[in-house]
């Protein structure tokens, strides 16, 4: 057996999924890269949410700010090793934060910006469009050759002077993860803003943020491994950051308020500074529900890394046994050479109207993955085990 955390790999972790897996019975769903289900414990937190404003009712911003941000903050705190919760600061998107940071910049002239190829889709669109207007230039790194990715972006990083540097750990469109600690370790962040897009490592792979965490932005959310949802996303803000966002809400600055102070606009403490405006609770509710049900059952980010590993490895042993026209090694996009990948596969076929058509195939046969262009991702998590990847190539086999 290749799942080994001192329990049977079957249904190990499934009794915190009952009402997802009772609402989707006979489907295997793949993409916990893009949809993870969500612990039942979640539910439950939706509807407290419901009873605190029932409760509270205006007041509940209190119990919000006073106890569920708090605790939401140490759980962010305590998954990367961040040094100070309060300089974490929650909102409806990481988009939304990007924008924020990027609205910090002088106007006179464009943001000088080092990124990469293989950025989301929000921050490249946000990113292009900004360029259409000069307020951006962009300086593209290529992932590809993965192999030799982290030296690259380390000499961009050093062979000009850029404002900020915007860089995925885990990229989503490969599931490959560099070597962040060391591109870090050589970024000059004395003139440099960094932000680290951290969505496809938070609470997938084992990350520490110790030796940066005063420096860096550091940016995820909880609706992939999370298992949160939506609505629940954060940024962590490096330590004395004295930036003044234009794109600002009220929630950046309640001191001010209650004072009744005029004239320059004022700005919160640590994180708050990068707060926005009235946002829905509910996915904060979800959040410290999912953390705390993880936790309760034992499970560490490292063991959950595990147990991936585990049903990765299970996965690539019946794939080499497969001999399938289009998911094979030949079209995996994997680095061997890296001890660490993300939670999911991907893989890269002829085209994308054929990756189209065989996403469909294994519609067909109740498997839900996910595809962008010609590229189709298979993704793991904790409400799988050992028999669902065999069901898998089973179905597989048979849409042959």
């Amino acid at each position: 057996m290749l799942i080994d955390s001192g329990q049977s790999g079957n249904a190990m972790h499934k009794h915190l999924y009952q009402r997802f897996l009772s609402q989707n019975q006979g489907t295997l769903n793949f993409a916990a890269h893009s949809h993870h289900y969500w612990p039942d414990a979640t539910r439950d937190a939706m509807l407290q949410y419901w009873d605190d404003t029932a409760r509270l009712v205006g007041h509940k911003w209190e119990h919000v700010f006073g106890e569920v941000v708090p605790e939401a903050q140490q759980h962010v705190a305590r998954c990367l090793d961040l040094p100070d919760p309060e300089r974490i600061v929650f909102g409806t998107s990481t988009h939304e934060f990007a924008c924020r940071v990027m609205s910090c910049f002088p106007a006179d002239r464009p943001i000088r910006l080092l990124t990469t190829d293989s950025e989301f889709y929000s921050f490249r669109r946000q990113m292009v469009r900004m360029a259409e207007d000069n307020i951006v230039v962009p300086h593209i790194v290529a992932t590809d050759p993965i192999e030799s990715f982290t030296g690259r972006f380390i000499d961009a990083a050093n062979s000009a002077e850029f404002d900020l540097i915007y860089l995925s750990h885990v990229f989503f469109n490969s599931g490959f993860a560099h070597d962040l600690g060391a591109i870090l370790t050589e970024v000059p962040f004395d003139r440099t803003q960094v932000i680290v897009d951290a969505y496809h490592s938070f609470c997938a792979l084992p990350a520490s943020y110790a030796g940066f965490g005063d420096h860096v932005f550091v940016t995820g959310g909880g609706y992939k491994y999370a298992q949160g949802g939506e609505g629940a996303c954060f940024l962590s803000v490096p330590r004395d950051c004295s930036l003044r966002p234009a794109n600002t809400g009220w929630f950046s600055a309640f001191s001010a308020l209650e004072s009744g102070q005029a004239g320059e606009i004022q700005y919160g403490t640590g994180g708050q500074r990068f707060a926005g405006a009235t946002f829905d609770p509910t996915g904060m509710y979800r959040f410290n529900a999912a953390m705390s049900a993880v936790a309760s059952a034992g499970l560490t980010i490292a063991g959950i890394h595990d147990y991936v590993i585990g049903l990765q490895q299970i996965f690539l042993q019946q794939l080499d046994a497969l001999d399938h026209r289009y998911l094979n090694r030949e079209s995996l996009i994997f680095c061997p050479a890296r001890p660490v990948h993300g939670h999911f596969f991907t893989f890269q076929l002829p085209s994308a109207s054929e990756t189209a058509a065989f996403a469909k195939e294994l519609e067909a046969r109740r498997i839900e993955i996910d595809y962008r262009a010609d590229r189709m991702r298979f993704g793991f998590g904790l409400y799988q085990d050992e028999s669902d990847v065999h069901e898998l190539f089973d179905r597989i086999t048979a849409s042959r």
